[in-house]
């Protein structure tokens, strides 16, 4: 991994009585994409905004390369900010809103001119210089505000819900451009967001917060496909989360059967929780699986179908391609490798 360039170190953070941050330790690295996902609430912005220096921590430590800076103001540190609501100078146009702060650090002026082009370039708008921000679209304006951020060679840029304001399409345009001029410049990214689509289609890293702590840190295909705990399976996705027990290593028992998983390390006899994806889940016929049960509801969702299938303990979720009809008896098929053991957690 390349070097850490923040290290967050057992950060609280408390409005009046209330705690927002308990105790967030976090490293980010030099030219990372990294994501703070959770439910709003859950202290991810107020994370963002006090390595930003906006907030100042109630307790613990914000490094930067190695140097302590809670108390640094927002100027005086090598990182900026993109926000949701853009705050472009409605009376600049496009170049003298990117070239904003090189004018204010009195950079000559053939130099904030060349800087601005190449950025207009890396963000897809080329030729746009003299138009007037007000009259772009949510897409362009962000553009802007992104090359604006961008232009003063941060070592870490912000961003802040910041594609929450466009429509789905703009959005994922978005997302795959954000990525591409992320890797472009080279620097870190720290993105803040309740979308998890996002989180896991343009992070290296993924942080999910919830209740002002971090619930787990990890690349997406981890994030996803090995959840820690209840409330991340549930966050990230869409699961059925059934209660069981590990008999031995690789031998797992809920909904009155033992199936074989790839699991280990638990107590024999541990209770724990079972995460199966919607889309691990095949449907047979009756008498070629264990767990039985009755179709009740299907949905058509564009690329698969949602079928809900009643067993006596519980109803289960699947996506799949295939057609159920309402009213099916049908068995209910799934791998050792799709059984997904996590330790049970309490206040979850």
């Amino acid at each position: 991994m390349s070097n850490k360039l923040i290290e967050l170190k057992n950060l609280t953070k408390n409005f009046d009585d209330q705690q927002v941050l308990r105790g967030i330790n976090l490293d980010i690295h030099e030219n990372e994409f990294l994501t703070l996902l959770g439910p709003s609430g859950c202290g991810k912005t107020t994370t963002l905004r006090i390595i930003a220096g906006f907030e100042e921590p109630s307790g613990g430590e914000v490094l930067f390369n190695g140097i302590e800076i809670s108390k640094l103001p927002p100027y005086k540190r090598e990182i900026n900010t993109v926000f949701q609501k853009y705050a472009l100078f409605p009376h600049l146009n496009v170049m003298d809103n990117i070239g904003f702060g090189l004018n204010l650090k009195k950079v000559d002026k053939s130099v904030i001119e060349q800087k601005v082009k190449r950025m207009l370039k890396m963000v897809g708008l080329e030729g746009f210089e003299k138009r007037d921000v007000t009259l772009l679209s949510g897409g362009q304006q962000q553009r802007v505000a992104i090359a604006r951020a961008l232009v003063n060679e941060p070592k870490v840029l912000l961003l802040d819900e910041p594609l929450g304001a466009l429509d789905a399409k703009i959005r994922k345009q978005m997302q795959i451009e954000l990525k591409k001029i992320q890797r472009e410049v080279g620097i870190t990214f720290i993105y803040v967001t309740h979308d998890q689509e996002e989180a896991l289609s343009m992070s290296d890293t993924v942080v999910v917060m919830n209740n002002g702590e971090i619930q787990q840190i990890g690349s997406p295909t981890d994030i996803y496909n090995e959840p820690e705990n209840r409330f991340v399976a549930g966050f990230i996705g869409e699961s059925n989360i059934i209660e069981g027990t590990m008999i031995k290593d690789f031998l797992v028992e809920f909904d009155g059967f033992r199936f074989e998983c790839v699991d280990k390390g638990f107590e024999d006899n541990e209770a724990i929780e079972v995460v199966l994806r919607p889309e691990d889940l095949d449907i047979v016929e009756p008498d070629q699986a264990k767990i039985r049960g009755t179709v009740r509801n299907i949905t058509f969702k564009g690329v698969h179908y949602e079928i809900l299938i009643e067993t006596e303990l519980r109803t289960y979720m699947v996506h799949t391609t295939d057609y159920a009809a309402v009213g099916r008896e049908v068995g209910l098929k799934f791998g050792p490798e799709d059984i997904h053991v996590m330790c049970r957690m309490g206040g979850y």
